[in-house]
Parts: structure tokens; sequence; C-alpha cells
């Protein structure tokens, strides 16, 4: 059973929706926090999104699969491996030793590319990814997050013209708890 209520059943099981107080990577105080870590940690969990996501886009004309890091590069790597798709891992910033690469992996100019991330609240951080792979040259057809904290960043993605394709709201997270 690889659905988007299967999804939701294990995640709860997981307990990944936790109440209390919690400070987000934007630095904003939340009455929640979406534990993404602990379920891309979880193979059933993993597994369940990369086959939900590759559903998705198994008939799409899709070159490479990009996810920035931490929390994407583990479903980006499951979905890769699920479309037999190759990978590209997005840093936060470029790193100033070895290569100097700010995406890992082989772009092409023209690759079609999806994104993918765990977690979104504005979207600010997948939207730096888009421009990273844009800036070499890359054509994001498509973006994905695990679950939207619905806090704007389906707005922010359409003033960009990208559609941002959440799998879970945190509205149906909330309510199971």
């Amino acid at each position: 059973m690889d659905s988007k209520d299967y999804l939701i059943k294990i995640l709860q099981e997981n307990k990944v929706f936790k109440s209390g107080k919690f400070i987000l990577s934007s630095g904003k105080e939340s009455d929640y926090y979406i534990d993404m870590k602990k379920a891309i940690t979880n193979v059933e969990i993993l597994k369940t999104i990369a086959k939900l996501i590759f559903e998705k886009i198994k008939d799409d004309s899709i070159d490479k699969v990009a996810g920035p890091a931490l929390g994407a590069v583990p479903i980006a790597t499951a979905i890769s491996l699920e479309a037999n798709i190759p990978l590209l891992m997005i840093r936060k910033e470029k790193k100033v030793y070895g290569t100097s690469k700010l995406i890992e992996g082989h772009l092409s100019r023209g690759d079609n590319v999806i994104l993918v991330e765990d977690v979104t609240t504005t979207g600010n951080s997948l939207l730096k990814a888009i421009e990273a792979i844009q800036n070499k040259g890359g054509i994001v057809k498509r973006a994905f997050v695990v679950v939207d904290r619905e806090e704007g960043a389906i707005a922010n993605f359409k003033i960009k013209n990208i559609k941002l394709e959440p799998l879970i709201q945190v509205s149906e997270l909330k309510e199971l708890n």
C-alpha cells in the first residue's frame, strides 16, 4: 500500500509530528515540529515517499532528481534508485575546498530536473536550490515536498512560476494529533 493515506499512517506511527516549543531553521518559533530527519531514516517511510513521487513523475521526461542537503538527500537518493534517474545533491553553500562545487553530480545544460525537499515553511531553501540548478542551465520541471507547513511556500513558488507539490499538508497530520 503506497498511498498518501499510508504515508500519513506511518508518519503518525513513527511520531514525526511533535507538539511543544521549537525554533525552526528560519529562526521562527513554532508550537510544533515535523521531525522528518527521524522519518527519512526509516526504510519503510523512505521507500513509500520514493514510490509516491515516482508515480507522479514516471511519465515525465526527467534527466535528474535533486535534493538540497541535508534532509532531502536521502529522499532524492531513494527516488533516484526507484526511477533509475541520476542524482544531484545541492549544498547550502559552495564549499571553499576541493572542487568548490555547489551542486554535486553531473548537470548538463538543458537537463530536466525534479527537486525534492523534506519539509517546507516558506520554501526559501528550496528556491535557493532551484536558483542553483537554473544558474547551471538545468530546467526545474517539478518540485515536491513531503510535508508542507502551509506557511507560504506554495505561494512563494507560484511567484516564481514553479508549482510546489506537497505529498502531505501539515493540517492533515495535525488533525490526527
